[in-house]
């Protein structure tokens, strides 16, 4: 990666981790404390928890949707400040419905799908996959990370506390954004990029792009919805709640650390969909190993849970890195913002109709009723994705001029128009810009004083 890559994705990886970190402390206490407020119960509680993905889905669209007019940064300022709003109002609470509204506005700062089109800005595609990598192994420290300090918090500062905390960390993310992440300019070929309306229409119309959202939902799903009896299973195996955290740490770092060869090779060999779907094969096979271990062909205890959780994130990480990198491959630039929104509401739809789903099934017929519904998910998946193309084979050049020579206007103008040119993300204050071109491209036709490499 050049140094302007590494400073992007080590910025938003950070910013990552503080927005998530305060997220994910939330959800191994929330239902805990929940029966402290006024007019609280169980329904209510589950609300409280659930209504921040359904808000983050119903605004992933419109908000990626804005920042391809108005740019990143923007967007990603006001969701954090309406993050920072939730906690406070959540905070200050004395009621269920009070929790209830600050995790809305929380939520209201849908800000994914704006992050993962910057991380898309910024990075040239044959780094992509490693940037995403790295942002979902952020994720994945997060959570980690979260699980033993979101008891520890909540037990020293209380609940409200913990809500202060999420709003601090929010902060801290507002500082890397306004300072430390990187501006940039994306210019586009594609007449498409300019309508709203077209933008939102083509990605749900796109048979590609509805293959990987479908896909992401999937995703999603599993995962809520094992994990609404993971835990008790694994607390009825012999391993207290305290402790749980000593099994997730091991899992998320060795799956991690698994599936970056995968990727490697992947990217390298141009083997994207054969690893694909042999990962979402992978995942079936995850959940096939869960409803053994429920049914007691497979009577291990934790250690059989723990192998269940090891096969599963190891195909969770790699398809939350593969994914939003198909998807950035499948628009043009212009229309990232769009096509990341629609992705990010699929996902944390996904994410709220497993747990909803999950918690249903486990009430009627407990884990094997659903890890079976999580392995024929897989299954449809796969059936769904069979069909799906590798990535449309394109290259970047890294263009450089003298100070004061060209701006993002003028090349639009004159290196877009090009045969061969797709777009291009253009930093002025650095004179470099990022060009995506196919493999024909003539870079003997790009105008005087223009350099690239």
């Amino acid at each position: 990666m050049n140094p302007i890559e590494r400073r992007a994705v080590a910025s938003l990886a950070i910013l990552y981790v503080f927005r998530m970190l305060g997220l994910f402390m939330l959800l191994p206490v929330l239902s805990l404390y929940a029966a402290q407020y006024k007019l609280s119960t169980p329904a209510l509680a589950g609300l409280a928890l659930g209504v921040y993905g359904f808000s983050q889905a119903l605004l992933q669209i419109p908000l990626g949707m804005l920042s391809d007019r108005i740019g990143r940064k923007p967007v990603i300022v006001g969701g954090l400040l309406l993050f920072i709003a939730g906690g406070f109002v959540a905070a200050g609470a004395e009621t269920i419905y009070g929790v209830i509204i600050g995790r809305l506005l929380q939520g209201a700062g849908a800000i994914a799908s704006t992050l993962t089109a910057l991380l898309a800005d910024v990075t040239r595609e044959q780094q992509r996959s490693k940037a995403m990598a790295a942002i979902g192994g952020s994720i994945g420290l997060s959570f980690a990370v979260a699980m033993i300090l979101g008891p520890m918090l909540a037990a020293k500062l209380g609940i409200s506390g913990l809500f202060l905390t999420t709003s601090a960390l929010a902060g801290v993310g507002l500082f890397i954004t306004l300072f430390i992440v990187p501006s940039v300019r994306v210019q586009s070929t594609d007449p498409a990029a300019k309508p709203l309306a077209g933008l939102l229409k083509n990605c749900l119309t796109d048979a590609g792009l509805m293959r990987l959202n479908l896909g992401v939902f999937a995703l999603h799903a599993m995962l809520m919805a094992i994990f609404v009896v993971v835990p008790t299973e694994l607390e009825a195996a012999g391993l207290p709640r305290t402790g749980h955290w000593h099994l997730y740490l091991p899992v998320m770092l060795l799956s991690f650390l698994a599936m970056l060869p995968f990727m490697i090779f992947a990217e390298r060999a141009g083997r994207q969909r054969e690893l694909f779907l042999l990962i979402v094969g992978v995942m079936c096979g995850a959940m096939l190993l869960g409803l053994a271990q429920e049914i007691d062909a497979l009577n291990s205890g934790v250690l059989g849970l723990g192998l269940v959780l090891l096969v599963f994130f190891f195909g969770f990480n790699y398809l939350e890195a593969a994914l939003p990198s198909l998807v950035s491959r499948a628009v043009h630039a212009g229309g990232k913002g769009t096509a990341m929104g629609v992705y990010a509401s699929f996902q944390f739809m996904g994410a709220f109709v497993g747990g909803l789903v999950g918690g249903w099934l486990s009430g009627l017929w407990g884990g094997v009723a659903v890890f079976l519904f999580a392995a024929i998910l897989a299954a449809a998946w796969l059936f769904v994705a069979w069909p799906m193309q590798g990535p449309q084979k394109t290259e970047s050049l890294t263009l450089h001029w003298a100070l004061g020579a060209w701006n993002a206007e003028k090349l639009r103008e004159e290196v877009l128009s090009l045969p061969g040119a797709l777009d291009m993300t253009v930093f002025e204050e650095q004179q470099l810009a990022y060009l995506r071109v196919l493999p024909e491209f003539d870079s003997g036709q790009l105008p005087g004083g223009i350099n690239h490499d």
